[in-house]
């Protein structure tokens, strides 16, 4: 392996163009769902490492990016998907398989996907779908989704800005019009589509009614944490599950101070005001939205608002004493 040259990584986001996405994210036709802020093929925009992808740095480096706890359980890659959503339609209804589902389904070395959702932003009325309605049996799911009426045992719920919702993997879900959330998930893109509100079943938005079918559980349910409490700068942790740990930070007056001890790397994404990011002689200056992460070994590093307090959402993998 190759050494590591920085300890800041200040990535380039990446846009995607959604049927169902709005123009929050940034101005565009056809418009932007989806801004990939941290993920396997995330370009480095500054230091020694510019230009390289989070994955090939994660390759070459090991556990000096990664952190030791991260390549022990997952090996030289990088783990995680972290998104901005824009959502000014209903996305699809769909369900995602489990570590084991995903090796059966798909094929060997093939990960699952949980993943959370962090409401930065919630329209009136606005309500996703997450989870099915209690006494819900998994023949009558299984009717329900064969017959294109999932609707009928989706399980409605109205959100609000600060919330935190854990998706299991096979838990039916849906996000609504109306909302822009952070979303952290498990680094694999395998999505079962159930129902798509009759768009047409165009290149790459055909359904998968026998794979929902078999990995879609009647009582996986969403875990719901409500918006922190934020005094001066602190933290709150908002989700935990195996794959990764998310916390709300707000940074006020004074730094927030962080060190993961070389066990996983953090991966930064701020959500209101400007941050700047310092570790040993490595600097970042990020705004909203922006995305950098912190390499396993960085050591301390610490959290500075520029001009007014922000907001940072924090996401780690967790060790497994942790678990």
């Amino acid at each position: 392996m190759t050494g590591l040259n920085q300890h800041l990584f200040q990535l380039e986001p990446q846009y995607r163009e959604r049927v169902w996405g709005g123009q929050r994210l940034k101005a565009h036709r056809p418009p932007i769902g989806e801004l990939w802020g941290a993920f396997d093929d995330s370009r480095v925009l500054t230091g020694p490492h510019a230009g390289q992808s989070v994955g090939q740095i994660a390759n070459d480096c090991g556990p000096a990016f990664l952190g030791r706890d991260v390549v022990s359980r997952f090996g030289s890659r990088f783990p995680l998907l972290i998104k901005l959503l824009d959502c000014a339609d209903w996305l699809s209804v769909q369900v995602h398989p489990n570590d084991q589902q995903a090796e059966q389904l798909v094929g060997a070395g093939q990960f699952g996907k949980t993943e959370a959702w962090h409401f930065l932003a919630v329209d009136e009325n606005t309500s996703i779908l997450a989870g099915v309605k209690p006494g819900t049996t998994p023949l009558a799911l299984a009717a329900a989704i064969r017959t294109g009426r999932v609707l009928d045992v989706a399980h409605r719920l109205e959100v609000e800005p600060g919330e935190t919702y854990l998706i299991p993997a096979g838990t039916l879900h849906a996000l609504g019009p109306g909302l822009l959330l952070y979303e952290v998930q498990q680094a694999s893109d395998t999505t079962y589509r159930v129902y798509d509100w009759d768009r047409p079943a165009g290149a790459g938005r055909q359904l998968h009614v026998e794979e929902s079918v078999a990995v879609t559980t009647p009582t996986s349910m969403p875990v719901r944490t409500p918006r922190p409490s934020l005094q001066g700068t602190s933290a709150a942790r908002t989700a935990q599950c195996p794959f990764f740990a998310l916390d709300a930070l707000q940074i006020a007056d004074s730094p927030f101070l962080g060190n993961e001890e070389g066990r996983t790397l953090t991966v930064l994404t701020v959500t209101a005001g400007r941050v700047s990011v310092t570790c040993g002689d490595d600097t970042v200056q990020l705004a909203r939205y922006d995305t950098a992460l912190v390499a396993g070994t960085a050591g301390p590093y610490q959290l500075r608002a520029v001009d007014e307090p922000a907001s940072v959402l924090r996401a780690t993998v967790p060790s497994p004493t942790a678990l």
